[in-house]
C-alpha cells in the first residue's frame, strides 16, 4: 500500500490559527508537508523564505503533530524570478518518491482560482486535490495588521510564532 501524504502550500506569512485548523484535519495521512512558497505564483510580495521556514518549523513544534514537518522543496525547484507551480512541485515530489499517493490541500485562498493554476486540467487527472477550507477564520494578513498597530498576535497563531514574530 503507497504511503499518503497531504502536501499543504502557503505562504505561511505567518502561519496562523487557520492553517492549523487545516492540517487538524489531515491526521488521516500518513505524512503532511507544510511547504512554503520560495516565490509566489501570481508575484504577491513575501518576506524572506528563511524566515518564514522558520516560522513554520516552529508553527510544527508547537502542533506537536508526528506526521506534520516543514518541506523546502521549493528550493530545489526554484528558478530566479520564476515562481514554483504547483504541478512543479508534484512532478518534483513525485519523482522523488514514485511510490508515494500525493494529495494536493488547497486553502480556502485557492479553491475557486484553481482553474487559474497552471496545467490546473493536468494536475487533478494526475495528483488528488482535497479542498479542505479553515474553521478557523485568522488569516495571516489580519496578524500582519495587528502587529503593525501594535495589537496582541497570541490568539492568531502558536506560541512560538507569537514569539518569533514579537522578537523581531
Amino acid at each position: 500500500m503507497p504511503r499518503k501524504v497531504a502536501v499543504f502550500g502557503s505562504a505561511f506569512n505567518p502561519p496562523t490559527l487557520g492553517h492549523k485548523s487545516v492540517v487538524d484535519r489531515l491526521s488521516h495521512f500518513d505524512e503532511v508537508l507544510l511547504v512554503p512558497s520560495i516565490a509566489h505564483a501570481w508575484g504577491k510580495s513575501l518576506p524572506d523564505f528563511g524566515l518564514r521556514c522558520e516560522w513554520v518549523e516552529a508553527f510544527v513544534k508547537d502542533l506537536g503533530l508526528a506526521n506534520v514537518r516543514l518541506s523546502r522543496i521549493e528550493e530545489e525547484i526554484y528558478s530566479e524570478n520564476e515562481a514554483v507551480t504547483t504541478h512543479a512541485l508534484l512532478e518534483k515530489l513525485s519523482n522523488d518518491c514514485p511510490d508515494t499517493e500525493f494529495t494536493f490541500v488547497l486553502g480556502p485562498d485557492n479553491v475557486l482560482s484553481f482553474g487559474k493554476f497552471y496545467k490546473a486540467k493536468e494536475i487533478l487527472r494526475r495528483w488528488s486535490i482535497l479542498a479542505c477550507p479553515e474553521t478557523v477564520n485568522v488569516r495571516s494578513t489580519q496578524i500582519r495588521e495587528t502587529v503593525l498597530s501594535g495589537g496582541d498576535i497570541s490568539s492568531m497563531t502558536t506560541p512560538s510564532v507569537v514569539d518569533m514574530i514579537q522578537k523581531r
